[in-house]
């Protein structure tokens, strides 16, 4: 769960709590009264640091009278895909701004091998959201992203003693869905 930091601006904008108010609601063990205001202004300012726990957009949505799933992006990662992050942006670009519903069938039928991690990444985040009691049929793909990893190193031995390298391409998958304003 991360926060939406445009969510968070417009909600204290419309509701005219401060960034004291909302300092007030977050402080924590771990999280001090000194820093609980830079925090709130970094998660306003769309940075995640302190990363904003699950507790914390509970505190702020009490405060700003709204409930935590219209705060809240829910996310999930499938790390060290075994294929290049090339191939697998294509099939992330595919479901980008599409409703999860629909993101889902499009993946149960795309050929590409990504797909399946894909799906994946956007089940767990579809389920995480169902958990906060957000409405499945008003969630929307809002974020998919591929990041290169770590590749695997092998080598292909050759005559007289040489050696190619071979790179094994691996990728980090990141889907996170969110529900329709």
């Amino acid at each position: 769960m991360r926060i939406r930091s445009d969510k968070l601006k417009r909600l204290s904008e419309q509701t005219g709590i401060g960034t004291e108010e909302l300092a007030t609601s977050v402080e924590r063990t771990g999280l001090k009264a000194s820093n609980a205001g830079s925090a709130v202004r970094n998660w306003m300012s769309g940075r995640d640091h302190p990363r904003c726990k699950a507790k914390d957009i509970v505190n702020l949505a009490q405060t700003l009278g709204c409930e935590a799933r219209e705060l809240a992006c829910f996310s999930s990662e499938v790390r060290f895909h075994r294929g290049s992050d090339q191939k697998a942006r294509l099939v992330v670009d595919m479901i980008r701004g599409k409703s999860a519903d629909e993101a889902l069938s499009m993946l149960s039928f795309a050929p590409q091998r990504a797909a399946v991690h894909v799906r994946k990444a956007l089940a767990a985040a579809i389920a995480d959201a169902e958990l906060a009691d957000a409405d499945p049929g008003d969630l929307v793909v809002c974020e998919a992203a591929v990041n290169r990893a770590t590749p695997i190193k092998r080598f292909q031995p050759k005559d007289r003693g040489r050696a190619h390298p071979i790179l094994k391409r691996q990728s980090h998958i990141t889907v996170s869905v969110q529900e329709r304003d």
